[in-house]
């Protein structure tokens, strides 16, 4: 009963919304209003403003796209500041089409669904409210009735720019309805739904032959033709198609460089001048947003043919590339998992990112400086920290290949594997392991992947695997360490004890017996070495870390365990070596005995518990960090 109550509020809460009255009265509205007045673009803008704007590293992050479009955040950006903002303003691009070209599966439906869904909800909100003339075919603009020599008159008044005559249609209403009285011509608000086709066209080619041009810009009702006694008159024309009913708000064409020339070519005059032809009638104008999506293997053929040049300097080409970040490809994943019937399905933690390092690495391109590999640039890209780079080497990077993540694996094809790695295992639960074995089958049945690309693919899952193979005896280890957390404390405590007698030259003394002694340097050393710190560096090393003691105590913090991002790795791996062995005895024991069996059952509780794994997740990565250890 929650559903149908919330159904009955929203037509209560549309009926609210509905608004009928005269010109005359529209026009009081727009003087309190003046933005209900606002263009196609400009509606647009102030829908993707409204979501929200968040300044990240520079960049502005455009919320509107946030949720659904991952790791893409600079595409969006210049989106957004060079075509919907400066068209909004009025300016030359709004004469564009809007042609997203990039990979198979990279978003650019994606973005297309999230404006046209995101116009239909805006157009319910005070900001995105449309006014026209009732009962038009086309949800015309009211304003287009003001005649054009009272126009510049209107513009001093209201400060509103208008552009476009009134249709044929709407000419005839207003003589024969309304004996030409323009004040007394009725506007409704209306309310943009592509299923009701009001305010959102979709045009998708076909066969050539059987497709017809009426698609886009209307027909002749032939069964009225006898009633009003002509085809040229504007009572005895459909204005269905699909230029008709996108008016006022977005125009979508689906693989626009599939379309037949006679499809495009209608599209110069409505760019450029903002109307078109149909049936036998003047040009009518038109209000939209021409939005397109293609692949690069079309577009460079499109602009490779002369023929083209003009239809291509009406074109604003944005790139939608694949994303980069391993931490945003996780999330495209996830939310995939989450829209299918997968969800229920247990994916064994880190399962997605490692997933995700190997597509990311097959979109990388190599980098001409010595001192940088792939998985460097990855981390880099995703945001990590990596000694020697900064911010600019970053930037540097992505300045040397403008053309990256143009090519790769698609997540659609990473999603089939994963599908067929649960099919395969007849499991409820699957592993990175079994992912990445299903992605190596699938390399042999990928359509576009050349022998070549196969076996940079293949190098790419053996690291991937290898990044596999780290995280997971990290993480078995620290599920044997009994309070992992404050074993580190404990050695760390002791260490830091050690390297202040050390720096200030004086002795410890023995909590048991008293008696003074000497800094233990084999300690000290045993740790430090685990990050490289050698004999002639650890004098600086240790004061470093006094240094940084002494400026929590002056800040009043305290330095603990989390304080220095080196020592912290350097006392995990301290904790980790010394554990070694008991974890390659423990986990490899065909018949352990029951103080062994108490340890294992300890840390598969420990691994579904704190770690997010399942009881078969859990077994299966004993057994494969076993395995590691013994190798």
């Amino acid at each position: 009963m929650d559903i149908i109550k919330k159904i009955e509020s929203q037509r209560e809460d549309e009926e609210k919304l509905k608004w009928e009255g005269t010109f005359a009265e529209y026009l009081k509205l727009l003087k309190e209003k003046p933005y209900l007045a606002q263009s196609a673009h400009s509606r647009i803008y102030q829908m993707i403003k409204e979501a929200g704007v968040e300044e990240k590293n520079g960049h502005k992050e455009y919320k509107f796209f946030s949720n659904d479009i991952f790791g893409l955040e600079e595409a969006m950006e210049r989106l957004v500041e060079e075509y919907f903002h400066p068209a909004a303003e009025r300016l030359d691009v709004r004469k564009r089409i809007l042609l997203l070209m990039g990979p198979v599966s990279g978003g650019k439906s994606t973005i297309v669904t999230l404006l046209k869904r995101g116009l239909e909800r805006f157009s319910y909100t005070d900001k995105g409210a449309v006014f026209a003339i009732k009962d038009c075919p086309m949800m015309e603009d009211p304003l287009h009735l003001i005649p054009h020599h009272l126009r510049d008159d209107f513009y001093e008044e209201y400060g509103i720019r208008i552009e476009g005559n009134l249709s044929p249609l709407n000419m005839m209403r207003l003589e024969k309805e309304y004996g030409g009285r323009i004040e007394d011509v009725m506007v409704e608000r209306v309310f943009i739904s592509e299923n009701k086709r009001k305010g959102i066209g979709t045009f998708s080619p076909s066969d050539p032959k059987s497709q017809d041009i009426a698609d886009l810009t209307g027909s002749i009702d032939f069964s009225t033709i006898a009633q009003y006694g002509s085809e040229s008159d504007p009572r005895a024309y459909r204005f269905d198609g699909e230029l008709n009913v996108a008016n006022r708000g977005i125009m979508e064409f689906q693989e626009i460089l599939k379309c037949d020339e006679k499809f495009l070519w209608n599209l110069l005059s409505l760019t450029q001048e903002g109307n078109f032809k149909a049936g036998r009638f003047a040009l009518i104008s038109a209000d939209e947003l021409i939005i397109a999506h293609t692949n690069e293997a079309e577009y460079r053929s499109f602009i490779a043919d002369k023929k083209n040049e003009a239809l291509h300097s009406r074109m604003i080409v944005m790139p939608i590339p694949y994303n980069l970040k391993v931490s945003q490809e996780e999330r495209i994943y996830e939310k995939m998992i989450k829209e299918s019937n997968m969800h229920d399905v247990h994916i064994a933690p880190h399962t997605l990112k490692i997933t995700a390092i190997f597509t990311i690495l097959t979109r990388l391109k190599e980098s001409s400086r010595k001192d940088i590999d792939l998985l460097k640039k990855m981390r880099l890209y995703d945001g990590d920290s990596v000694e020697g780079f900064s911010d600019i080497d970053v930037e540097e990077l992505k300045k040397e290949h403008p053309d990256e993540g143009m090519d790769g694996i698609d997540p659609r094809f990473v999603m089939n594997r994963i599908s067929s790695a649960i099919i395969k295992k007849e499991a409820k639960s699957i592993n990175a392991l079994d992912v990445l074995r299903s992605l190596k089958e699938g390399l042999d049945h990928h359509p576009s992947i050349t022998k070549e690309d196969k076996e940079k693919y293949l190098t790419y899952i053996n690291i991937a695997r290898k990044e596999y193979d780290e995280i997971a005896k990290k993480e078995v280890q620290k599920a044997f360490v009994y309070s992992y957390e404050e074993s580190a404390r404990t050695l760390m405590d002791n260490y830091l004890d050690n390297v202040e007698a050390y720096c200030n030259n004086t002795k410890l003394r023995d909590p048991l017996t008293g008696e003074e002694m000497s800094p233990d340097e084999k300690l000290m050393r045993s740790i430090e070495e685990q990050i490289g710190i050698s004999e002639n560096a650890k004098k600086a090393f240790r004061e470093e870390i006094l240094i940084r003691i002494s400026a929590y105590a002056r800040k009043g913090k305290r330095f603990d365990y989390q304080s220095h991002e080196r020592l912290r790795e350097a006392i995990q791996k301290k904790l980790f070596a010394d554990l070694k062995d008991v974890v390659k005895i423990t986990t490899t024991t065909k018949t352990p005995d029951e103080q062994q069996l108490k340890k294992i059952n300890e840390v598969i509780a420990t691994l579904i518990d704190e770690y997010g794994y399942d009881s078969t997740s859990a077994n299966e990565l004993l057994r494969y960090v076993g395995s590691l250890l013994n190798r």
